[in-house]
């Protein structure tokens, strides 16, 4: 049942994952300091088997795991004991690591060379239970957990960077920092064409959007539906309203565009058919803006900055297996 995993440790093998993380990882004199890369590849390998927690890691010592694994596993114990004994300067190493393999996988063949990147930027609610959790807090959702930032390929779905932070950190905490890291991540693992960065209104930030002007990067961020932007909306003439052709019957969209600063600020309005037979008395719209330095029909920046959303399915993916018990 474990047979799918040799593609992993194949994969693994051939970017020097394990070579990478000792040159890495240096814990100096603290426990666990003994072979950083077998201990991080004991740990994906249960993670990609559907381990959620460091006793789970066991499932790596069961029956003939050992033998498609081509390496003998550490034990649960050592691996609770080496992740310990980390500090943010020890992350920060292992996240030197997530960019060299990056970069090794891209020039092997994986990366987008120099055709056009789309990458998603997000943060989400890590939830945990139990007051020991360092770091956890409540947030804007209400419950305790972490929020961290994360940045996807939206071709691939691969985790290209992710940073955490405490529960109760707001959505631009970190953040102009952190697409600061992941612009120069992906070029130095060989992105050479046109970027484009999709973020929701958590990342409306002028810092953010100057530096990916500076960078030469494209983008389509979310606006909040604050009280200039609701003015700018209502001011936009009704006959520049387009319709959406292909949205569903169940309603009407349609689509105008105005400028916010420097930006074209696109409008999307969407009207909801009544659910009842009673007459409507006034036409309600929901609106949905975002800003943009794309040249392209309003159509198509549209519908590619709808496809955000697909960053959801990774998050998703995320909790449903290895961070199901985040942050253990």
């Amino acid at each position: 049942m474990n047979a799918g995993i040799v593609l992993a440790v194949t994969l693994g093998k051939r970017l020097g994952l394990e070579g990478l993380v000792d040159g890495a990882v240096k814990l100096g004199g603290r426990p666990g300091a003994c072979r950083p890369g077998r201990k991080v590849l004991s740990l994906v390998h249960a993670m990609l088997l559907g381990a959620d927690s460091i006793d789970d890691c066991e499932l790596l010592r069961a029956g003939r795991t050992e033998a498609v694994l081509g390496h003998r596993p550490m034990a649960p114990s050592t691996l609770g004991t080496f992740l310990r004994s980390f500090t943010f300067g020890h992350v920060r190493q292992l996240d030197r690591v997530l960019g060299q393999t990056l970069k090794r996988a891209w020039r092997a063949g994986a990366g987008p060379g120099k055709g056009r990147l789309v990458i998603d930027v997000d943060s989400f609610v890590g939830e945990v239970h139990g007051h020991a959790k360092q770091g956890a807090g409540y947030g804007y959702t209400g419950k305790l957990g972490y929020h961290p930032l994360l940045a996807t390929r939206a071709d691939t779905s691969e985790v290209l960077h992710v940073r955490q932070r405490r529960g109760q950190a707001n959505t631009q905490r970190g953040a102009v920092r952190f697409v600061e890291e992941l612009l120069a991540r992906v070029r130095r693992a060989g992105a050479a064409g046109k970027i484009l960065i999709r973020a929701d209104s958590g990342f409306q930030n002028k810092r953010i959007t100057a530096r990916l002007r500076e960078q030469g990067c494209e983008y389509s961020i979310g606006v909040k539906q604050q009280r200039h932007i609701t003015e700018l909306i209502a001011q936009i003439p009704d006959q520049d309203w387009r319709p959406v052709t292909d949205y569903p019957d169940t309603g009407i969209c349609e689509l105008a565009e105005t400028t916010l600063g420097g930006d074209r600020l696109i409008v999307r309005r969407v009207h909801l058919d009544a659910q009842d037979q009673q007459t409507e008395l006034f036409t309600y719209w929901r609106h949905h803006a975002f800003i943009t330095n794309r040249t392209e029909p309003i159509h198509e920046v549209d519908q590619e900055h709808r496809q955000h959303a697909q960053v959801e399915l990774v998050i998703r993916d995320l909790k449903d297996q290895a961070l199901a018990h985040f942050p253990s």
